[in-house]
């Protein structure tokens, strides 16, 4: 192929030897009759795949990374490469990622399919409508609003829900601050009930972190059942299944709980399904989709969103424990230009050397590394490799690494593919052969919400202690004395930081945080204590990422990337 140098990530893809996906098939065995195709180079696989024998022998590898900067550190491209790394030393392997949201597409990110010469085609498709999971997703949540609203208005068959209580929102897969908050009811006695309502964007949404968590269609539609959308006037809690919404809701997303089959650009099969957001949400793939790759590979390599304070926190207390699953191996991104970030560099100097910086900046990484240490897992630092970096800053960095026990290693998969990450595919081998990480998660269920919530802040963020806002503690007693104060809590924070201030990069001390409010997401099977100002509606940039996005008469594409 041509170089990098010369070549967008859009028109490496649409260069890409792209192979039928019944090749893709065939290599790990299943039967072209077992495929359900959307064309030639994407399928939707049968939830009958799963076989727990064989996930219980394969080695499942998770990807996370430190702090990010605004245009992210590659755990993508990296877990991509890694995948076809793996292959390339004889390993029978693939990986299982999330799927886009057409809101960061087009707004500031411009694509989610990895980078270079580490992606996942066809990129276009992946990036855009894909198989139309989102949709089925978006179709759903908005049906469970218009039964809401319908039932307040309905005078027969009403369940006195007080309409200033509904917290369950209407959802769509786009940037748009103007839906954050609407008004909705207007114009006349036939129009419904005038309330306050709003828009969260799809992947948000609690039905995509159902559909992520469920583990087959009856604990699908358990968890639709068990949705909260508000309380009655007498303050008893209202659920999905007193509306008798889960079966209608089961069934539009009847093709979205299956995963989804395409390659990398080498030709190595790749999962792709769900998309929760991290930062609000589990951050990571479907549980059906991981069992899947696990079934039919020896090595899995998946990804959880932004840094590992989040998306590995969560992977780690939330989806492994209702799934069952037990990673082998963990590997942490980190890339020279966000240590020079998290040691000081404004946005121009990230790409100007500075091993001071680099050197300050490394706290944040130590940090990442012993909070990993904390799950029983002693992680792979992968060095995601820029044109900017010099010898001298990531010498420091492998020798830092090497002095806390932890082997770092430069990974070239966004220049080079599956030829720059075998060192990578090696050093995470070694690892799981060695026996050396036996996972555990951080907190007991069993704890109070209180309890789960300090152990995350103070071990994982480093914080010195937790506060409440009179909100969260009034909140807070609803839950217990309503029976959910079992669940596990999943932190909304911003990525930026440990703590909850986004200003606050590197690794921060002495700082507190604080609950604001709760929301109580009792069908995905968690409680969400929200740290800060946390947006469930993004909405576009100044300069969109869609202004250079293009097709021609001929059908080509150009500007995304």
């Amino acid at each position: 192929m041509t170089s990098t140098e010369t070549l967008t990530d859009l028109e490496i893809a649409q260069k890409a030897n792209i192979r039928h996906i019944k090749e893709i098939g065939a290599k790990l065995s299943i039967t072209p009759d077992d495929l359900e195709y959307y064309g030639k180079y994407k399928s939707k696989l049968p939830l009958s795949l799963i076989n727990e024998e064989k996930v219980a022998k394969s080695h499942l590898i998770l990807v996370s990374a430190i702090n990010p900067t605004p245009a992210g550190e590659g755990k993508t491209t990296v877990s991509i490469g890694l995948a076809d790394g793996l292959n390339k030393i004889g390993k029978q392997a693939m990986v299982v990622l999330r799927e886009p949201s057409l809101g960061p597409v087009f707004g500031m990110k411009g694509g989610a399919a990895g980078g270079g010469y580490s992606q996942v085609i066809p990129m276009v498709d992946i990036n855009l409508h894909f198989t139309g999971d989102f949709s089925a997703i978006e179709k759903a949540n908005n049906l469970l609003a218009a039964l809401i609203d319908n039932n307040i208005q309905n005078k027969a068959n009403n369940l006195n829900i007080d309409p200033r209580t509904i917290v369950w929102k209407r959802v769509m897969d786009m940037n748009d601050r103007a839906l954050r908050h609407i008004v909705i009811g207007i114009g006349g006695t036939g129009n419904g009930i005038p309330r306050e309502d709003g828009f969260n964007i799809t992947a948000a949404s609690e039905v995509m972190a159902i559909l992520c968590l469920s583990k087959d269609f009856n604990d699908l539609k358990k968890r639709l059942g068990n949705i909260f959308i508000g309380y009655t006037f007498d303050k008893r809690p209202v659920f999905a299944r007193e509306l008798k919404a889960e079966g209608a809701m089961a069934l539009l997303l009847k093709d979205a709980i299956k995963p989804n089959l395409v390659q990398t650009l080498e030709g190595n099969p790749a999962i792709i399904h769900g998309g929760p957001f991290a930062n609000i949400a589990q951050g990571t793939n479907s549980i059906i989709a991981t069992k899947t790759g696990m079934s039919l590979c020896d090595y899995v390599v998946t990804e959880a969103g932004f840094g590992a304070d989040l998306g590995a926190e969560k992977f780690l207390d939330i989806k492994c424990p209702v799934g069952g699953l037990t990673p082998k191996a963990l590997v942490l991104v980190a890339t020279i230009r966000a240590l020079r970030h998290h040691g000081g560099a404004k946005k121009e100097e990230y790409n100007t050397p500075d091993l001071s910086r680099v050197t300050k900046g490394f706290e944040n990484l130590e940090k990442h590394i012993e909070n990993c240490k904390k799950f029983g897992l002693t992680p792979v630092v992968a060095i995601n490799s820029f044109y900017s970096d010099t010898d001298e800053e990531v010498n420091f960095v492998i020798e830092k690494c090497a002095s806390l026990g932890v082997h770092a290693v430069v990974s070239k998969g966004w220049e080079l593919g599956s030829g720059g990450t075998t060192e990578l595919a090696k050093a995470v081998v070694e690892i799981i052969e060695s026996g050396v990480n036996n996972y555990h998660p951080l907190y007991d269920w069993k704890l109070t919400i209180e309890e789960k919530i300090t152990l995350i802040a103070t071990e994982i963020y480093g914080a010195t202690k937790v506060t409440y806002s009179p909100k969260a503690k009034s909140q807070l007693k609803d839950f217990i004395k309503n029976g959910f104060d079992g669940l596990p809590v999943c932190m909304a924070k911003t990525q930026k930081s440990f703590s909850d201030d986004e200003k606050r990069i590197g690794r921060p001390v002495n700082f507190i945080v604080t609950v604001r409010e709760f929301e109580l997401a009792a069908g995905a099977g968690f409680i969400v204590p929200i740290l800060g100002e946390m947006m469930r509606m993004p909405g576009l940039p100044a300069v969109p990422a869609s202004e250079g996005m293009d097709i021609d008469n001929k059908g080509i594409i150009t500007g995304l990337s």
